[in-house]
C-alpha cells in the first residue's frame, strides 16, 4: 500500500491537508523558478571562468619564462636582495556580494605603479618580470573570484535541485494520495449514512 501521512479522516484534516497542499506547490514553483535562474548563473560564469583560466595559464607561462631569464642572470641571492626593496604593485580590496541568496567574495585588483628598485646587481629583466608577475597576479584574482562564485553557485543549484525533486517526487504525491484517500473514505462514510437513512425512512414508513 503506498504510504500515506497518519492523520484522522476528518473535513478538517482535509481542509487543512489540502491549504497545506497548495502551499507546497507554490514553494515548488518559486524553488523552480530559482533553480532555473541560478542555472543561468553557472553556464554564465562557466563560460568567464574558462576565459580567465586560459588567460591565467598563458600569463603564467609568459612570467615564469621572464623569472627564469632573470634567474639565470640575477641568482637566486639577487632577486631575493632586489626584491626586499621592491613595494606592493597591486592593491587588492575584497566585498561580499550576494546573487540569489548565494554570497560570496567580489574581488578587486588595481595594478600599481611600480617603483624603481636599487641599480646595484639588478638586471633589466627584474623589471619585465616584475610586469609579467603583477599582471599575472590581477588575472588570479579575477580567477579565484570567479572560480569561488562559481563552486557556490553550483552547491545552490544542487541544493535547489534536490528540494525541487523532492517536492515533486515525494512530498506533493504523499500529501496528494492522502487527501484521495480522505477524500474516499468520506464519501464511504456519507454513502453509509444516506444507506441507514434510507433504511430508517423505510421502517418508519412500514
Amino acid at each position: 500500500m503506498a504510504q500515506l501521512i497518519k492523520v484522522p479522516p476528518t473535513k478538517n484534516t482535509l481542509l487543512r491537508l489540502k491549504k497545506q497542499v497548495r502551499f507546497l506547490e507554490e514553494g515548488h514553483d518559486l524553488l523552480e523558478r530559482k533553480r532555473e535562474l541560478l542555472t543561468r548563473l553557472v553556464y554564465e560564469r562557466i563560460g568567464e571562468y574558462r576565459r580567465l583560466r586560459k588567460e591565467a595559464e598563458q600569463a603564467l607561462r609568459e612570467a615564469y619564462r621572464c623569472l627564469t631569464i632573470t634567474h639565470l642572470r640575477m641568482g637566486s641571492r639577487g632577486i631575493h636582495q632586489a626584491a626586499l626593496g621592491a613595494e606592493p604593485a597591486l592593491r587588492v580590496d575584497i566585498l561580499p556580494r550576494r546573487a540569489l541568496g548565494v554570497e560570496y567574495p567580489a574581488v578587486t585588483a588595481e595594478r600599481l605603479a611600480l617603483k624603481p628598485v636599487g641599480l646595484l646587481g639588478t638586471d633589466a629583466s627584474f623589471d619585465n618580470s616584475r610586469e609579467h608577475l603583477a599582471d599575472l597576479a590581477v588575472l588570479l584574482a579575477q580567477l579565484g573570484e570567479v572560480e569561488i562564485a562559481l563552486h557556490r553557485l553550483m552547491e545552490e543549484q544542487r541544493k535547489a535541485q534536490k528540494r525541487v525533486n523532492a517536492l515533486k517526487y515525494n512530498i506533493i504525491p504523499l500529501y496528494r494520495r492522502t487527501i484521495h484517500f480522505i477524500q474516499s473514505a468520506l464519501e464511504e462514510e456519507e454513502r453509509n449514512t444516506l444507506f441507514q437513512v434510507k433504511i430508517l425512512r423505510e421502517r418508519a414508513n412500514a
